[in-house]
Formats: C-alpha cells, structure tokens, sequence
C-alpha cells in the first residue's frame, strides 16, 4: 500500500488508493457511504478522487465539505480497525481506591482487580454492593456517592477516555434483560459479530448459541425471536455473546443467581476468556466459585476474602446439593409432585 503517512492516528496514503482496493480491504466502508448517499464505485477512482468529485450541496446536507469528509473517512478507517484488532481490549490491571461508606467514614480498603479472575461481591440487601457496581461501570473518578476512583492499569482517567462511548470498558449485565429488536437469535448474533469485525461469524455464531442453551437449560433454537426469549435465556444469551464478543475486559453481573441459569457454568464461561468479572450475588455457592470476595458493609467496602481450601470443599457439598435443588425444580415445572425424605439431600448423590 505504499507508504503510510500518519495524520491524527489515520493512514493519509488511503486517500491516493483506488476505491475498489479500498472497499476490498474494508468492507465496511460500504456501510459508511451508504449513509452518507454516496455510490462509490462510478469510474473506480481513488478515495481523493471520489471526494471531490462530490457536489458541496450534497456533501452540506451531512455538515460537511471536502476536507470535513476526507478527515471523516480516514478517522472511521482507523477507529475501525483498532476495534478490529480489540487495541482498546487490553489491561494489565483495574485499581479501585478507596473511598467513603453511608456515613462519610473512610472505606476500610480499596482493591486491586486482574485479568483471569472472577471476584464475587457480597452483603446484605441495600448495603451498597450496586453502588460499586455503577461506581466500576462509570469510571468513577471520586465524583460518585461513594468517592471512590476506578483506574484502569492504576491510571486516572481523562474526560474523553473515561466517556467515550466508541471502546468501553466495562460490559454490563443487569438483572433485568428486556429486548425490544425485532430479530431472531441468529440476526442479532450475525449483527453483533459484524459491528465487532470479527471472522469466521458461523463458527462464532453456533459456539455463542450452543453455550447458551447450556448455561439456559431450556432449548430454544437460532430462529426463536430474541423479544420471545424468557428471562433465563436472554441473560444466558448475553452471557454467551459478553463472553465470546465483547472486547471489553471488564463484566460486571447483578445476581446471576435470579437468572434461572447454570450460574457455575456461566462463571467457568467468563472465566475462561480471561476478564476481570465481578458478580454481586447472596448465593453462597456462586460466592466460593470465585477466587475472592468483597464484603460491603453500610456502603462500603469492609473486607475482601481470599477464598481457601477448606471453602472450595465445602462448595463441591453445596454443588451436590443444588443439583438436587434442580431436580426438585424441574419437578415443579413438569407439575409432579414433590415427595421425598431428609435422605434425599443428606445422602450422597
């Protein structure tokens, strides 16, 4: 492609490429001129070429001019090809300072976040564990409730970094998951991977759909109408799609325990792609699954618990007895009967 000349982050020799090269190695620069009513093809002509041959009527009704659309079009190459490569995906570590409980007292410790591990976040109903939430979603930079400074790789934020809505961050998983797209399972999924340049999107499309009926539980197929999804199944979906697309490093999860899915599997899921995934949950299960706990009291961070050996045997006996929690759940749904002695849970499986 010649020499490559930088200018604002984009590659100024783009402009003396021929159009047909350009849409070959871009595709989604047909998507780009789409909106602005430009047919880029007439006479195959270089980028340059094309802009100006463009009428400043047209190019007004978009707030622009020749210059305005040259600087447009080789910054949306740029952005575009950084979220290609995920450039803005990458974090050696998240620092969360501390900051002020209810009272205004200061918090007993702030903590430090890694890539790889799955933090729980524990206490009692209205003790605060959706502040820190919104606190890690937002950014905070002491501007919160709380005073608390959220910094990616130990680094305060700027303005622009902290609000830009181009690269998140933090991908967000809320309690309530409502779609309101008219599209099955398999267009939005084909959606998402398009707008995230991702390839081979049949393979990444059926690993996304196989892994959310698993974590759902209950079969639904790549034609089912995402707004005919129940609860279960659009949170085990955006778990799947979070886990498998979204370049952001860090997830956030408000009580996957209300989900109606296999919370275990979905913590081993998110696990597996190496982010940083803090779930707020009062399932003691879902809480010595994870590596740590943070423990908010009164609206602050109170203590973070390392997870130790006698724990994780004590969550394999938990494991044993939610399964047959689930057998009794299944038995609801199939409207038996529920008949069964202490044997059934105290025995071995």
């Amino acid at each position: 492609m010649g020499k490559v000349n930088k200018k604002n982050g984009a590659d100024t020799d783009l402009l003396s490429l021929g159009i047909d090269t350009l849409m070959e190695e871009y595709p989604y620069l047909k998507d780009f001129f789409s909106a602005l009513e430009i047919d880029p093809f007439p006479g195959k002509k270089t980028l340059a070429m094309l802009i100006e041959s463009l009428s400043p009527d047209h190019l007004s009704q978009f707030g622009l001019n020749h210059e305005s659309l040259s600087a447009q079009v080789l910054e949306f190459i740029a952005k575009m090809e950084q979220c290609r490569h995920k450039i803005h995906g990458s974090m050696d570590h998240l620092v969360i300072g501390a900051g002020f409980d209810k009272n205004g007292c200061p918090e007993a410790m702030g903590i430090t976040l890694y890539p790889g591990e799955v933090v729980s976040v524990v206490g009692p109903t209205g003790s605060g564990k959706s502040q820190l939430l919104s606190d890690i979603e937002c950014l905070a930079q002491g501007d919160t409730p709380s005073g608390r400074k959220v910094m990616p790789d130990g680094k305060i934020l700027d303005a622009q970094s902290r609000f830009s809505g181009e690269f998140r961050l933090v991908a967000q998983l809320s309690q309530n998951m409502n779609f309101v797209m008219d599209l099955t399972v398999e267009a939005f999924l084909q959606m998402h991977a398009e707008s995230r340049l991702i390839e081979n999107i049949p393979g990444k499309i059926k690993q996304i759909y196989q892994s959310a009926v698993m974590l759902a539980g209950e079969p639904f197929s790549l034609d089912t109408a995402i707004t005919s999804l129940s609860g279960g199944q659009s949170r085990a979906l955006m778990i799947a799609d979070v886990a498998y697309l979204s370049a952001s490093p860090v997830v956030l999860i408000d009580e996957i325990e209300n989900a109606g899915i296999d919370r275990v599997k979905a913590v081993s899921l998110l696990l597996n792609k190496e982010k940083i995934v803090l779930i707020a949950t009062h399932d003691p299960l879902l809480a010595l699954s994870c590596d740590r706990r943070i423990v908010i009291k009164n609206g602050g961070i109170a203590d973070v618990v390392k997870t130790i050996e006698a724990e994780k045997k004590s969550a394999a006996c938990l494991a044993a007895l939610d399964q047959k929690l689930g057998l009794l759940r299944e038995k609801v749904r199939k409207g038996k009967h529920l008949i069964f002695d202490q044997k059934f849970f105290f025995d071995h499986p």
